[in-house]
């Protein structure tokens, strides 16, 4: 590993006493369901599995906390915390994305003609036992045709017509910026013309790199390193629509869909770990390092956008992944629904102190029992 597990108490996390987890219960009670009546999580490098994490599940279930203190109290019972330290020096990092809600129809006219589509027939996962000799390792997906596996089509190929006729589309947007930014987020909420709301959420990708769209702009001199985030690089794309094509196919990675019921519309979308994200507290992690469900505390002294100027300093569960999020201590902050959790996302490129949570029952396998 390229990092160490640093053990401190739970006194040493900067404003934990004023941290109110009560949200992260029924977060636990959910992945609880999810490894008991569906499939366990993957256990990753770092070793935590979800068997490990099953008492602090069944307790979550159990517990009725009325306030902070006693939410807090929780998980002071049943883990312990480290803090992540790079053995490079480096402190972690974080960005932020949310579920943006987008306006379509189920019909293609002049206004609406953008689509979201459906995972394609022929796009098959890739994995050791299929990877065609000299095919990237990074490939998860490619596809399947006379009796050959290969790269799928990339982004450009796909908006240039690939896919058409082939009843794929979900839904139509007026704008293809939203399709792309709802494919940076890996979901959305569509409102239809008619009122009705349904939800889209990541099914597949082509298997492309994610190439970041705020860094060509930046090399390119059309937006400024500070002033970057998703609202600029938006209006950007907004402003100079016969440029803005070739942009985004640089990103040659193109998201496919799967339509969802909005069952509650408190939570976000059911991402990677196949449990719905809990907004302001779910935390997308690299899934080769840490296993979903297991806790961890953030703290950022420059974040200060989200707790309203006030410092960062929140407990978050890690339920979902993503292309960029690489390395032990790297975190997507899931700010929630809508155009106000848009805003708040945006903006977020800040460094942060990771403090993981350790089941009580694996500790000793780190030092500490």
């Amino acid at each position: 590993m390229d990092f160490d597990l640093q053990r401190v108490a739970f006194s040493d996390l900067p404003g934990w006493q004023a941290d109110d987890p009560s949200p992260l219960l029924p977060a636990l009670e959910r992945c609880r369901r999810q490894v008991t009546e569906i499939k366990p999580h993957k256990t990753a490098s770092l070793g935590i599995s979800s068997d490990d994490l099953m008492p602090a599940y069944e307790a979550a279930g159990e517990a009725r906390p009325q306030n902070a203190d006693e939410a807090r109290a929780f998980f002071e019972d049943n883990f312990i915390p480290f803090k992540i330290v790079r053995r490079d020096g480096k402190s972690g990092f974080v960005t932020a994305f949310f579920e943006p809600e987008v306006l379509v129809s189920a019909t293609k006219d002049e206004t609406f003609r953008f689509p979201f589509y459906r995972r394609p027939d022929d796009l098959i996962d890739i994995h050791d036992g299929n990877r065609p000799e000299g095919m990237d390792p990074y490939f998860a997906f490619g596809q399947s045709g006379d009796g050959a596996i290969s790269e799928y089509p990339d982004r450009k190929a796909i908006e240039q017509g690939y896919l058409a006729g082939r009843g794929l589309e979900i839904a139509y947007a007026q704008s293809k910026t939203d399709v792309f930014f709802a494919h940076v987020q890996g979901a959305a909420r569509l409102i239809y013309t008619d009122g009705a709301m349904k939800r889209v959420t990541y099914a597949a990708k082509t298997g492309h790199y994610f190439s970041a769209t705020g860094k060509l702009l930046i090399e390119r001199g059309k937006i400024e390193a500070a002033n970057v985030s998703m609202q600029t690089i938006k209006q950007w794309l907004d402003d100079h629509p016969g440029e803005a094509d070739e942009v985004l196919w640089h990103n040659r990675s193109f998201i496919f869909f799967r339509e969802a019921e909005v069952d509650d519309t408190g939570l976000g979308p059911v991402a990677a770990a196949k449990v719905a994200l809990e907004p302001g507290r779910s935390l997308a992690v690299d899934r080769l390092i840490h296993t979903f469900g297991v806790p961890f505390f953030i703290s950022s002294d420059s974040l200060t956008s989200i707790e309203g100027g006030r410092p960062f300093r929140r407990l978050m569960l890690a339920l979902d992944t993503g292309s960029a999020i690489v390395g032990p201590a790297r975190g997507d902050i899931f700010t929630g629904s809508g155009d106000e959790a848009g805003r708040l996302a945006g903006a977020v490129r800040n460094e942060a102190d990771f403090f993981i949570l350790i089941p009580k029952a694996a500790a000793a396998r780190y030092g500490h029992g």
